[in-house]
């Protein structure tokens, strides 16, 4: 008699593209990925820094490709998905992580720096979404994952110097919702995490005033800063089989910050 065992969270042959994938979340997200077993197309601004990724990802004995790709040049990205479906036949799974955040207070706020946050956090995401459905439409199957933040209107959390940065991923809510519902009959599962405080790169290069860390965790229930990973144990979650009955659901990752 054969013991079948059936792991959860198994990704098997999948075949997911994460975007912003060079460093920080992204990174965590595509080695994550990797780790149940999807194939990983990593994408960023700067080809040579995802390769690491991808020497990272085959070292542990998974299958990855990496490829430049600005997100809001809709040219670069329908030619990234074309190669990739290229390399592996099919698209399984988006992760829309790549973001920007470049704090300056709403009354200096350019009309340049207005349209480069949106173009990227938010345009970009589109931009991702819409080429992936089409493909993940061929095989009625498929998850999308948007990465927005828990400061996206709604639930108190405003960032000083962010009205750029809030605005674009408070659309990313709006854009995941709504498309959960017209791509439903597609197969096609459309999520969004909203992660709080977490260690990344991102939080390095905003600079923030010297305690403002300090201050912040004073109002998360777990007193800590979160883990890149920690965010990518719920982009495993919603890709998987497991979340199937999950659309449009926005998951928050805060270690309790809105829950206070």
């Amino acid at each position: 008699m054969v013991c079948q065992i059936n792991f959860m969270f198994d990704l098997t042959n999948k075949v997911s593209l994460v975007t912003g994938a060079r460093r920080g979340m992204g990174r965590a997200h595509a080695l994550a990925l990797a780790k149940q077993g999807a194939k990983v197309v990593v994408t960023d601004i700067d080809a040579k820094e995802c390769a690491p990724v991808v020497e990272e990802i085959k070292a542990k004995g998974g299958e990855a490709v990496c490829y430049k790709m600005n997100v809001a040049d809709a040219k670069e990205v329908n030619s990234v998905f074309d190669e990739a479906v290229k390399q592996y036949g099919r698209l399984d799974i988006l992760v829309n992580n790549a973001g920007i955040y470049v704090s300056k207070p709403a009354l200096e706020i350019t009309e340049e720096d207005w349209d480069k946050m949106l173009d990227i956090n938010l345009k970009g995401q589109f931009l991702c979404a819409q080429r992936a459905a089409k493909e993940m439409a061929k095989n009625k199957w498929g998850r999308i994952i948007n990465i927005s933040s828990i400061a996206s209107g709604q639930v108190g959390v405003g960032i000083a110097g962010g009205a750029h940065y809030t605005a674009s991923k408070g659309g990313v809510l709006g854009l995941t919702e709504t498309l959960a519902v017209e791509w439903a009959e597609l197969g096609i599962n459309v999520n969004a995490i909203a992660p709080g405080a977490i260690n990344t790169p991102m939080i390095s290069d905003a600079k923030l005033p010297e305690g403002a860390i300090d201050a912040m965790l004073k109002g998360v229930p777990l007193r800590r800063i979160g883990k890149a990973e920690e965010v990518s144990a719920a982009v495993v979650f919603l890709a998987s089989d497991e979340a199937s009955y999950i659309t449009g659901a926005t998951l928050h990752v805060d270690g309790g910050w809105l829950a206070q």
